[in-house]
């Protein structure tokens, strides 16, 4: 093979399409911008991918230490409004693990990784960038953070506020992730980790912030960043885009992790085409862009329609009015948004 393959940003989609095309036997170079292991604002629960795509992929061994999880539920303002088994289980693995694991895995594969190493957002032949979000001004702040000994009786569990929602997952060695999306409030103040009791309690979560101060919260792994948008990211108009970069997805579907793979497992064939010489970058691009628009736009899109009914205090009285008369249509949603 004559042309090789540069891939911006190691998270899951660049680690895991590098991995799948050096199994093809394609040169591959990776940079990324941090370092590993780190942690990452993540739900950092995989549902919706299928073994096929991590069989494709290459990476299914790497969920290896994830704890599998089957059940369900949603709480609006500490009262439950469903519970109920997910319609097809689902994986929780920290970033923090599984990024090291799939790194590990690049490089036995033959990838040249580069840390620390931060390239250009530029349309160039053989180029991908996979380098997660945007940089934009936004009203929505993310927030992640580790637990230990936070018993939970669901394996995922939803916690609608006033004016967002933060979820509860178990991942591997007995820990719990947060992560939580919440509209940011400049007059609220606190440090670290406080930062994160302080929404708690402003949107009206006030019980779940106790529940969580008796747990054991492991400082290193706190994150919360601002500055980005929902939905399509903003992008060159000629560059390859895959995964977060592509497009975020609202964090309530669970889909987000799911989409990092299939996006990278869509572009396998056309860039290992390409890499053969058998078409152009153009036609490479332009087959990608397809079936990534093939396969997340009507997710994108509900997804899209759906997120106000659970982040607007007007809206949500519709949401908890229709769970509570039995009427919420929850698995067809779960089906749709996959």
């Amino acid at each position: 093979m004559s042309r090789s393959i540069r891939i911006a940003g190691g998270g899951l989609a660049g680690l895991s399409l590098g991995i799948a095309l050096r199994q093809r036997g394609v040169e591959v170079e990776l940079h990324e911008a941090g370092n590993y292991p780190r942690h990452r604002v993540c739900g950092e629960f995989i549902c919706g991918v299928t073994p096929a795509t991590l069989g494709k992929l290459g990476i299914g061994d790497s969920l290896a230490a994830a704890r599998l999880l089957t059940s369900t539920a949603w709480f609006h303002q500490g009262s439950l409004l469903l519970a109920a088994p997910l319609r097809a289980p689902a994986w929780g693995i920290s970033r923090f693990e599984l990024d090291e694991q799939l790194r590990q895995r690049f490089e036995q594969v033959g990838g040249r990784l580069y840390v620390n190493s931060r390239l250009k957002n530029e349309s160039a032949p053989g180029q991908v960038w996979t380098a997660g979000r945007q940089p934009e001004r936004g009203v929505w702040l993310g927030l992640k953070c580790h637990f230990r000994g936070l018993e939970l009786d669901h394996d995922l569990e939803m916690h609608l506020g006033r004016s967002g929602y933060v979820g509860l997952s178990r991942i591997e060695n007995h820990t719990v992730n947060l992560c939580g999306l919440v509209r940011i409030q400049s007059e609220l103040a606190g440090r670290g980790s406080e930062r994160l009791f302080t929404y708690l309690v402003a949107n009206g979560l006030s019980a779940l912030a106790e529940k969580l101060r008796a747990a054991r919260l492991i400082e290193s792994s706190f994150l919360g960043i601002a500055g980005f948008q929902l939905g399509h990211q903003r992008a060159a108009a000629s560059s390859l885009v895959l995964g977060d970069a592509y497009a975020m997805i609202p964090p309530f579907t669970g889909n987000g992790m799911s989409m990092a793979f299939e996006s990278a497992a869509w572009a396998v064939d056309p860039l290992h085409d390409y890499a053969l010489e058998r078409i152009d970058w153009n036609e490479a691009t332009r087959r990608i862009r397809s079936l990534l628009s093939q396969k997340f736009s009507r997710r994108l899109q509900l997804a899209q329609v759906l997120h106000p009914f659970l982040t607007s205090p007007s809206f949500q009285k519709w949401t908890v009015f229709i769970a509570r008369s039995g009427l919420l249509p929850y698995q067809s949603c779960f089906h749709a948004l996959r």
